[in-house]
């Protein structure tokens, strides 16, 4: 009996991939949050269906050389552990789709959660936002959404890494923001043009070096340098928080994501009185702090 005969719906696929995926023990956290959500992400994609459409193709019958794409698609994905998007070369963060590779990392943040609603309540006016200032920018897409979400804003968006900014640059162009998003190639702040930003915004490399040791092999197909924050985690975001002082407009702040490392965060920086911005993962995920803090730090 032939592959063509076992599978021949993308129904038979998916149970497939599920029981493929969970036998391999695959670590999901870049955008799926368990196997049945990834396989059926990756079937649709790989048969160029609707993401959103998973039940009107469920019971249709499939062509034997799309059958054989799925299954090695689902192969891969189990055998080499390699993220869905590096496969698909597609991430999103809510609706924005991106192109990704193995330049950069696959985007995930819970800062883009609050840009939709322009970062309120902590932005007044999001028309009267005129420079944003993005650290380690990666793929762009942070700065790409926050140019959409504030209209008068032009979005420096900084990666000491010129791989990235490629990536950065495709992107900015597919979205047509040429002009309003400019990619920098710096070691954060160091060739960045000296003016006054209303915010920075930064999801820089924070896992502490205990928790590299440990990551799943998924991540290990990321960039390392993307990851790496040092010892405690902090090693840029110390330098984040000591530069953004003399960048930001009287009434600015600095968002700073640091994922799982609040403790860190709060032991290094815990004297400045942060403010820890609630996200669908609890308070702990990313924190503001003023130019005024700043400036008194």
């Amino acid at each position: 009996m032939t592959t063509n005969t076992i599978f021949t719906t993308p129904r038979d696929l998916l149970r497939y991939a599920v029981t493929r995926f969970n036998g391999a023990k695959l670590f999901f956290g870049h955008g799926s949050a368990e196997a049945l959500d990834e396989a059926a992400y990756l079937i649709l994609h790989t048969l160029k269906l609707p993401l959103d459409k998973l039940e009107p193709f469920l019971d249709a019958r499939l062509l034997p050389d799309e059958v054989l794409n799925v299954l090695a698609v689902i192969e891969r994905r189990a055998t080499e552990r390699v993220p869905a998007a590096y496969i698909t070369k597609e991430a999103w963060l809510g609706t924005y789709p991106f192109y990704v590779d193995e330049r950069v990392i696959v985007p995930r943040s819970f800062i883009a959660e609050l840009i939709p609603q322009s970062l309120s309540p902590w932005v007044e006016d999001p028309f009267a936002v005129e420079n944003i200032l993005e650290l380690c920018t990666g793929s762009g897409c942070l700065a790409i959404m926050m140019a959409d979400a504030f209209p008068n804003a032009v979005v420096d968006a900084v990666d000491i890494s010129t791989d990235a900014l490629a990536v950065a640059e495709r992107n900015i162009r597919e979205y047509k923001l040429e002009g309003r998003v400019n990619p920098i190639h710096s070691d954060l702040y160091q060739n960045v043009p000296f003016k006054k930003y209303n915010l920075i915004v930064t999801n820089p490399p924070y896992v502490n070096s205990d928790s590299m040791s440990q990551l799943p092999q998924e991540y290990l197909h990321e960039p390392q340098l993307a990851l790496d924050g040092g010892a405690d985690g902090m090693d840029l975001v110390r330098k984040i928080v000591a530069g953004a002082a003399e960048r930001l407009t009287p009434d600015g702040i600095l968002m700073v994501e640091i994922g799982n490392e609040r403790e860190y965060a709060e032991a290094a920086f815990g004297h400045l009185g942060l403010t820890w911005v609630t996200t669908s993962a609890g308070d702990d995920m990313v924190f503001m702090l003023t130019a005024e803090q700043l400036q008194n730090a």
